[in-house]
C-alpha cells in the first residue's frame, strides 16, 4: 500500500513511523510512504499558506491554491493507484473512525491524506476529498496525528504486517467486541492466579473462555458496541444466562 501525507510538517512524522510495526511494514516493502509538503506549492515569496477568513473572526484559514496544486500533484504522480485510492481529509466534520473503516481502507492501493492546521480548510478544498474523518469529539493542534492513528491502525490489517498471522483478529474492536483478559508468567502474582482454563490445553475450552470474557468485558466497558456487534445465538445465550444470574 502507498500513503501519502500532504502535510506542512512531515517532520511530525518521523518518529511515530520510524518505530514499530510501521517502520517494519515499511522496511518490508508492504508499506510504502511519502510525504508532500503544500508549503512548497506556494508562489508569494514568504510561502503562505494560510490568510484571514473573509467575514471576519480569529485564526488563519488554509488557502485552496497551494492545497490543490500539491494534492493534484500527487495524483497526477500516482496515476497507477487511481482505480483503487482513496483521498481523506482529517476533519472533525467527518463520522468517527472505526475498526471497521481500517479495515474498509486496506482495501486500497494508496490512502492519500490531508492534514489542516492553523483554523481550518478554505471549504472549497474539501472538494478535493473523497471523504472526511475524525477521531473523536475533541480539538486537536492539526491533521498530522489523526492521519498517523489511522495509517497505524490500517497497517496492521495488512498482510504480512504483524508478527503472527492471528494476532489482527483477536485485538480489540476487530469483531466489533473489547479484547479478552491476557495473562503471561507467572502463574500467580501478589495472590492473583492466571485462570485455570487457560493452562489447561485445551483449545477449544481457551477459545470459548476467551470470547465468553470478551462478551463480558464489552458488557461491561462498553456496552454500546453489544448493539452493533455481529452475535452469535449462543453468545446471545450466554449473556442472557449472565444477566439472569444463571450459571453458564
Amino acid at each position: 500500500m502507498r500513503i501519502d501525507m500532504v502535510t506542512i510538517f512531515p517532520e511530525m512524522f518521523a518518529g511515530p513511523f520510524g518505530d514499530s510495526i510501521t517502520k517494519r511494514a515499511v522496511d518490508n516493502g508492504i508499506l510504502d510512504i511519502h510525504f508532500t509538503n503544500f508549503r512548497d506549492y506556494t508562489e508569494d515569496k514568504h510561502h503562505h499558506v494560510d490568510d484571514t477568513p473573509f467575514g471576519g473572526g480569529a485564526g488563519m484559514v488554509i488557502k485552496p491554491e497551494p492545497m490543490y496544486k500539491a494534492v493534484r500533484d500527487v495524483l497526477a504522480k500516482t496515476e497507477e493507484f487511481a482505480a483503487s485510492r482513496r483521498v481523506l481529509i482529517m476533519d472533525p466534520s467527518g463520522p468517527t473512525f472505526t475498526q471497521e473503516k481500517a479495515k474498509e481502507l486496506a482495501g486500497y492501493e494508496q490512502l492519500v491524506f490531508i492534514c489542516g492546521h492553523y483554523e481550518g480548510f478554505d471549504a472549497r478544498i474539501y472538494k478535493l476529498a473523497d471523504e472526511a474523518i475524525s477521531i473523536g469529539d475533541f480539538i486537536l493542534t492539526g491533521g498530522e496525528l489523526p492521519a498517523m492513528v489511522i495509517t497505524d491502525a490500517v497497517s496492521r490489517m495488512l498482510p504480512g504486517v504483524l508478527g503472527a498471522p492471528d494476532s489482527a483478529p483477536t485485538d480489540s474492536f476487530y469483531d466489533g467486541l473489547l479484547e479478552f483478559p491476557q495473562y503471561t508468567r507467572p502463574r500467580e502474582f501478589e495472590g492473583m492466579a492466571v485462570p485455570e482454563v487457560l493452562l489447561s490445553g485445551n483449545h477449544a475450552k481457551i477459545r470459548q473462555w476467551r470470547r465468553e470474557q470478551s462478551l463480558l468485558v464489552t458488557k461491561k466497558y462498553r456496552p454500546d458496541l453489544l448493539e452493533k456487534a455481529e452475535l452469535s445465538e449462543k453468545d446471545r445465550i450466554f449473556l442472557n444466562r449472565q444477566e439472569s444470574g444463571t450459571d453458564c
